[in-house]
């Protein structure tokens, strides 16, 4: 991960400088010290490049008459059009732009501490690469750029203010960690085994393995599990940071609050099972275990920045093969809830796995909400593209939240019905349900299909198949995984949830 390092503003000797300025208003003190240094070279080549600092667009000069070796303007649009959202994309572009300097650093001299935060984070997600399994990697192709100055007016309240961020930023990054993985290294076991060390955060982790779940009646997700020699896992994280008086006289602390749950499908990989996929594209199915994963890096943001507040986060984990073993179309299987399930189509397992760890989490924990995360559809990437995930609520006021909190972190929703007419669809001949209604509405009928499991409690969906993966690099994002939904719950918690 970049280093961040907060300094006093003032004009750097070396390396490279970014300016982030805004349309139409008087530039910065750095920017005119900067100017002066370079005997008004600045001005001069920002004229010449026509760069009137509008939203996202740079203008790189050289600068070795002020010593440093190039300075790199960032706009950021109208001054008045601020926001942190605005500010993490600079932070990213300006990351992006300076990643070839050994040496950088960013003027954020006449914003607030928090906003230097957000200028910071932003840097810092751009950032990342996966490159673990690249050998043969010439150094010129790697980034130089390690450590970053952010010139602040106040760099000790940013310095106080960075360290929840940058819990943040871990967790986005363990998130894409997950997601990029090959499939051969992150099986259910493996990715089990990575929960497990959250506990050095302070979070609680249980793992369940195949004879628990089997004892339990997890009849749906192990059904998904059976054709694979990797065995399935469950996961559970939990997080206690919500404060807990004591009761009156009684010496003893009061009850645990009800936690919010978090609950991410992890199908480390999904060939489709006997209803096999198309080959061409199969190798992107490594990252259909992106909503496990995103629901990990929540949990390890939460706890790394101590979040004030009760948090379940709970991973049903699978591989989907097809075998002599392997779960067949016209199966019916038993769901921990009780209800039966007619397997229609082997690729709809998600939804499977979903449907028993959400019991298991209602009849174990009582939660006060349940938000689940699946790459679940490719029906809602023909609706939304991969602009929004899509968003299926029961209730109207967790449904507000979540697209409020996906607009402030830039992981947009769209929210889409729900409806008896789209629920009559998944009527068996012979079960209580089929697990697929058909094309028509595909995304519908399989948030249909996960509401039937949540027992009339408070409950959000959202289905990230168009999301989770990006095929450019964007401002704080890079070309890959993209941990949607960790900023965005992370937001949710901060904004509504914590005491």
């Amino acid at each position: 991960m970049l280093d961040i390092v907060f300094a006093k503003s003032g004009l750097p000797r070396q390396g490279a400088l970014a300016l982030l300025l805004a349309e139409n208003e008087p530039r910065a003190d750095l920017a005119e010290e900067a100017d002066a240094a370079t005997g008004g070279a600045l001005t001069r080549g920002l004229e010449v490049a026509h760069f009137t600092a509008g939203r996202g667009k740079t203008c790189t000069l050289l600068a070795p008459g002020a010593g440093l070796s190039r300075i790199v303007a960032v706009g950021l649009g109208k001054a008045s059009d601020l926001s942190a959202l605005v500010l993490e994309r600079a932070g990213g572009t300006a990351a992006a732009a300076l990643a070839g300097e050994s040496q950088a650093a960013i003027d954020a001299a006449g914003m607030t501490a928090e906003q230097a935060v957000s200028v910071a984070l932003g840097a810092v997600l751009r950032s990342y690469r996966f490159d673990r399994y690249r050998t043969t990697e010439k150094p010129e192709d790697k980034p130089k750029l390690h450590k970053l100055t952010v010139l602040t007016g106040d760099p000790a309240r940013a310095r106080a203010a960075w360290g929840a961020a940058q819990a943040v930023a871990e967790g986005v990054f363990l998130s894409r960690d997950l997601a990029s993985e090959p499939p051969n290294v992150l099986n259910p076991a493996e990715m089990a085994d990575r929960c497990r060390k959250l506990t050095a955060l302070g979070l609680s982790v249980e793992v369940l393995g195949p004879k628990e779940m089997g004892k339990l009646g997890f009849g749906a997700l192990l059904g998904v599990a059976q054709g694979s020699v990797n065995e399935p896992r469950m996961v559970v994280m939990q997080w206690h940071g919500a404060p807990k008086p004591a009761k009156a006289g009684s010496g003893k602390r009061a009850k645990t609050s009800q936690p919010l749950a978090f609950i991410g499908k992890g199908v480390t990989f999904d060939t489709g099972g006997i209803s096999i996929k198309p080959a061409g594209g199969m190798e992107d199915m490594k990252w259909d275990m992106a909503g496990a994963g995103t629901v990990i890096g929540l949990m390890a943001a939460l706890a790394g920045r101590k979040a004030k507040l009760d948090a379940v986060g709970l991973v049903g984990l699978v591989e989907n093969m097809p075998s002599g073993n392997a779960q067949r179309p016209g199966d019916v299987v038993k769901s921990y809830s009780g209800q039966t399930v007619e397997v229609i189509n082997t690729d709809a397992e998600g939804r499977l796995v979903l449907a028993d760890v959400i019991t298991y989490c209602i009849k174990k924990y009582d939660p006060r909400f349940m938000v689940d995360l699946a790459t679940l559809t490719g029906a809602i990437i023909i609706a939304l593209g991969h602009e929004h995930a899509g968003l299926f609520s029961n209730d109207d006021t967790l449904a507000a939240q979540l697209l409020e909190a996906g607009t402030e972190s830039g992981e947009k929703l769209w929210r889409m019905p729900l409806d008896e007419a789209y629920d009559r669809q998944l009527r068996s001949d012979i079960a209580d349900m089929k697990n697929v209604g058909g094309r028509p509405g595909g995304s519908i009928t399989a948030a249909q299909f996960i509401q039937r499991f949540v027992a009339g409690r408070p409950w959000a969906h959202l289905d990230i198949a168009g999301t989770a993966w990006s095929g450019k690099d964007t401002p704080t994002v890079p070309k890959g995984a993209t941990a949607f939904g960790v900023r965005l719950l992370d937001r949710l918690v901060a904004r509504h949830f914590e005491s």
